[in-house]
C-alpha cells in the first residue's frame, strides 16, 4: 500500500531555545501566517538551553488561532501519562481542538534520570510507552462510566476518574525507529513520526510493513495510521513528493529556525508536493468496481461534485463513527435537483451498493460501503427558522447545530442525546432524546418532508399530501428515498435545564436496575435519564454512570425530582448543573472527525419495564468477559401518548431502549440472545446485524406488512436496499 490516501499536511519543527524565548513563538506565528498546518517543538526537559516544551506549546496555542501545536515528541518518562492525558485534553479544549500528541520514549536515559525519571533500559522504555497509550486513551474516554484501572510494570492507575474528553479525537503520533515500537504503533498508535536524516535505505519500507502487519493482526486498517516525517530544507519537493507517492508519507514537518526556509517551504515546496501527489493519485486510482461507472458517465451537473479514490477530500468518506469503508464513487450534491440527478445515476448502476450519508454519527455504519456509490448529503445542512415554531432542516445538519440555532429563540426539537448525530438518519428512524418523556420522539414533531424517490422525482409528503409515504418515512425512511428537507415544529425550552451526572456503586446490580426502572417510570415527565454500564469483572463492584436531564428551570424543583434516584444506591461521584439545553448537544470546536476503520458490533432492543427477570439477564450480560458499553435510555411518557400506528415506528409502549456497542465475542452474543425474548422491538440506529429476521424484530407485524406494500409502490426494484432493506410485497401493485 504505497499511498494511504491521507490528506497532505505541512508544518514546522522549531527549537525551543531559552536564550531568546520569544523567537520560537515568532516562528510559530510565522508558520501560521504562511498557511502551514502544524507547529511542533522538541522536548528535552533535562536540557537547560531549552524552554519547557509544554509551557511553550500552551503559550503558542493561546497566541495563534488556526495552526495546530504538538510536541515532537514529548518525553514520556518525564511526563506521567494520566496527567499528560488530562493536560492534553485541557489544552485541546482551550484551543478549540488544535492540540496533537507526539510521544516518544526519550532516548537519553541517563540525562532523564538526572531530572527524576527512573533509569530505564530501551526495552523498559518501550514497555512503558505501551502501557501509557492505554492510560492516555482511557483517561480521554469520558463516555466510559467505569473507573480506569491499569496495573502496569512502569505506569499504574487505580480507579482513576476518566475525563475530560478532548475537543477532538487527538491522534497519538509516536516517534519510532525499531520494530517493537513500530508494532505498538500498528496496534495502538495513530501516527508514525520519524526524522528523515536518521533513516537508512529501506527503513521506511520496512517500518511501513511492520506497522501494516501489526495493524492487520488486531483487525485495524493500516490506513488508521498516519505517516509523518521530519525533514530538513536540503530535501526538495521532488524528493518529498516521492515519499508521499511511494511510501505514504502525508505530513511533512520542516526542521528549521530560519524564517526564509519556512516561507520557501510554505510558498514553493508544499504546493509542488500537493500538485505531484494529486497528479499521481489521479493516474493510479483504481478502476471502478466491475466497471459499473465511469467518469464520463457522470451527469455534467454532478461532475464537479464527485470523488473517486485518491481525489482530495475522498478520505472523509472512508470512515464512519465506528465502521470503515472504501466507496467506488462519492457524489456530493448541493441542491435537491442534484440529489435527483444522483439518484437517477445510481439507478443506472444497480450492480453496486448505494449508501446515503448525512454526515453525522452513523453508529451502524450502513451509510457507507465498499466499491459502491455513496450519495453524501453533508452539504445540505441548512437550518431555516420560519414563522411560528416551524423549522426547516437539511439532512446534512447535525443536532448540535440545530440546538445552537434554535437556542436564541427559546426553542428546541427533542432529538437524540448527542450533538454529532445527523438529522437525516435520526429523523427517519425515531429520535429518542433528552426530552423524550415530556416531548415524545423527534418524528412526533415532524410535519413534512421533501424526498427524492427511487424514480428520481422530488415528492412532498405530509399528513395531507402523500400521507402513506409520510407514514413510512417516520421510522423506515432509508428504504423510501433521500429526504432533502425536514419541516419540524419546534417546542419551547427553558433557558436552562437540570443536568445531573451520578456515578452509582450498587452492591447488587439487579436490584439497582429494578429500582432505576421504577424510579424513571414514576418520575415527573420532565425527567429523562440514561444509564451507561461497562462489564463487571469477577470479584469487583459495578460502577453505573447515570445521566439525567430535568426539563425544569427552577433548581429547587430539579433537586426534588432527583431525590428518588439518589436513594437507589451509594453514589461514588455526582455533579448537578443548570445548563442550556444546547450545551448538552454542543459539538467539539471545528466539528467531529470520524475515524472508524473496523466492523462494529452493536445490538438494540426496546422493553416496557425493567422487571426482575430482565434486570437479572442484564446483570448476566454485564458479567461477560469482553469490552462493550450498555446504555439504557428512557422512552415512555409522551412517547406513548401517540397511537402505535401513527407512524412506521410502532413501539410506543416501551419505557426503555437498550443499546449495546462493542462485544462481539461468542459469550456476549449468547447472553444478548438470551435477553432478546424479553425485549419488544428494536431500534435500528443501534443495530449492526442485518437480514429479514432483524427487520422482523424492528417493526410490529402489521407495520411491516404495510411497509412492504408501500415499498412495492415507491421503490419496487429495491434501489434503496443497503440500509436495513424492507423487501417489497410481490403481491402489491
Amino acid at each position: 500500500m504505497p499511498d494511504y490516501l491521507h490528506p497532505l499536511r505541512f508544518g514546522t519543527f522549531v527549537t525551543p531555545i531559552a536564550s531568546a524565548p520569544q523567537r520560537p513563538v515568532d516562528l510559530a506565528l510565522l508558520s501560521e501566517e504562511v498557511g502551514l498546518d502544524l507547529v511542533t517543538f522538541q522536548d528535552h526537559p533535562y536540557q537547560p538551553a531549552f524552554q519547557d516544551t509544554w509551557t511553550l506549546m500552551s503559550w503558542v496555542a493561546a497566541k495563534t488561532s488556526r495552526i495546530h501545536v504538538s510536541g515532537n515528541v514529548l518525553n514520556l518518562p518525564l511526563r506521567q501519562p494520566a496527567v499528560l492525558a488530562r493536560a492534553m485534553a485541557s489544552l485541546d479544549r482551550l484551543s478549540d481542538g488544535r492540540a496533537e500528541l507526539g510521544l516518544g520514549t526519550g532516548g537519553y536515559f541517563e540525562a532523564m534520570a538526572t531530572m527524576g525519571a527512573p533509569l530505564l533500559t530501551p526495552a523498559e522504555a518501550v514497555s512503558g510507552l505501551d502501557e501509557a497509550l492505554d492510560i492516555i486513551r482511557g483517561i480521554w474516554d469520558a463516555s466510559d462510566p467505569s473507573p480506569l484501572r491499569l496495573d502496569g510494570v512502569h505506569h499504574r492507575v487505580s480507579d482513576a476518574a476518566r475525563g475530560p474528553a478532548p475537543a477532538h479525537d487527538i491522534p497519538i503520533w509516536v516517534g519510532a525507529y525499531k520494530p517493537r515500537m513500530q508494532r505498538i504503533i500498528g496496534r495502538k498508535g495513530d501516527g508514525w513520526l520519524p526524522s528523515l536524516p536518521w533513516m537508512k535505505p529501506g527503513d521506511i519500507e520496512r517500518g511501513n510493513q511492520i506497522i501494516d502487519d501489526s495493524a492487520r493482526r488486531v483487525g485495524r486498517d493500516p490506513r488508521a495510521v498516519t505517516r509523518l516525517m521530519n525533514v530538513t530544507a536540503e530535501y526538495d519537493a521532488v524528493d518529498l513528493a516521492e515519499l508521499a507517492v511511494g511510501h505514504g508519507i502525508s505530513v511533512f514537518i520542516l526542521g528549521s529556525d530560519d524564517p526564509r526556509e519556512i516561507r520557501r517551504f510554505a510558498a514553493e515546496t508544499a504546493p509542488r508536493i500537493r500538485d505531484r501527489v494529486t497528479e499521481a493519485r489521479r493516474a493510479t486510482r483504481p478502476a471502478p468496481v466491475a466497471r459499473a461507472f465511469r467518469a464520463d458517465a457522470i451527469p455534467d451537473a454532478l461532475a464537479s461534485r464527485t470523488l473517486l479514490p485518491g481525489d482530495p477530500g475522498y478520505i472523509r468518506y472512508t470512515a464512519g463513527y465506528f465502521r470503515g469503508a472504501r466507496p467506488g464513487l462519492v457524489i456530493r450534491p448541493q441542491s435537491p435537483a442534484e440529489v435527483q440527478d444522483a439518484v437517477r445515476f445510481a439507478a443506472r448502476h444497480r450492480d453496486v451498493p448505494l449508501g446515503l450519508f448525512s454526515g453525522g454519527h452513523g453508529m451502524s455504519g450502513r451509510s457507507l460501503n465498499n466499491g459502491g456509490i455513496v450519495i453524501a448529503l453533508d452539504a445540505l445542512n441548512g437550518i431555516d427558522i420560519g414563522e411560528g415554531n416551524r423549522v426547516r432542516v437539511g439532512p446534512g445538519a447535525r443536532w448540535g447545530e440545530v440546538a445552537a440555532a434554535l437556542s436564541p429563540h427559546g426553542l428546541a426539537i427533542t432529538a437524540g442525546d448527542y450533538g454529532g448525530v445527523g438529522v437525516g438518519g435520526l429523523a427517519t428512524t425515531a429520535g429518542i432524546g433528552w426530552f423524550a418523556r415530556k416531548r415524545g420522539l423527534a418524528i412526533d414533531h415532524l410535519r413534512a418532508v421533501d424526498i427524492v424517490t427511487a424514480d428520481g422525482e422530488l415528492v412532498h409528503a405530509s399528513a395531507s399530501e402523500n400521507p402513506d409515504l409520510f407514514w413510512a418515512v417516520r421510522g423506515a425512511g432509508a428504504n423510501f428515498g433521500v429526504v432533502v428537507s425536514f419541516a419540524f415544529d419546534a417546542h419551547p425550552v427553558s433557558p436552562q435545564v437540570g443536568f445531573a451526572m451520578l456515578a452509582f456503586a450498587p452492591d447488587d446490580l439487579t436490584t439497582f436496575l429494578e429500582g432505576w426502572g421504577k424510579a424513571i417510570e414514576d418520575a415527573d415527565r420532565s425527567v429523562t435519564g440514561t444509564l451507561m454500564i461497562g462489564p463487571v469483572a469477577p470479584g469487583t463492584s459495578p460502577v453505573v454512570q447515570a445521566l439525567i436531564v430535568v426539563d425544569e428551570h427552577d433548581p429547587d424543583t430539579v433537586a426534588v425530582r432527583l431525590q428518588p434516584f439518589a436513594r437507589l444506591a451509594p453514589i461514588a461521584n455526582q455533579s448537578v448543573h443548570m445548563v442550556p439545553y444546547a450545551a448538552l448537544l454542543e459539538l467539539p470546536a471545528g466539528g467531529e472527525l470520524q475515524h472508524g476503520h473496523g466492523e462494529p458490533r452493536g445490538h438494540s432492543g426496546l422493553i416496557r419495564h425493567l422487571d426482575h427477570e430482565v434486570a437479572g439477564k442484564i446483570t448476566e450480560l454485564m458479567a461477560s468477559r469482553s469490552s462493550f458499553i450498555l446504555s439504557i435510555r428512557s422512552a415512555g411518557g409522551a412517547v406513548g401518548d401517540v397511537a402505535a400506528d401513527a407512524a412506521a415506528y410502532g413501539w410506543r409502549d416501551a419505557n426503555f431502549l437498550l443499546a449495546m456497542v462493542g462485544g462481539g465475542s461468542g459469550e456476549v452474543e449468547q447472553r444478548w440472545a438470551d435477553l432478546v425474548p424479553a425485549l419488544e422491538g428494536m431500534y435500528l440506529s443501534f443495530e449492526t446485524d442485518i437480514g429479514p429476521e432483524v427487520i422482523a424484530r424492528a417493526f410490529p407485524p402489521a407495520h411491516l406488512a404495510r411497509l412492504r406494500h408501500l415499498k412495492a409502490v415507491w421503490d419496487p426494484s429495491g434501489l434503496f436496499r443497503d440500509n436495513f432493506f424492507i423487501a417489497p410485497d410481490p403481491a402489491a401493485g
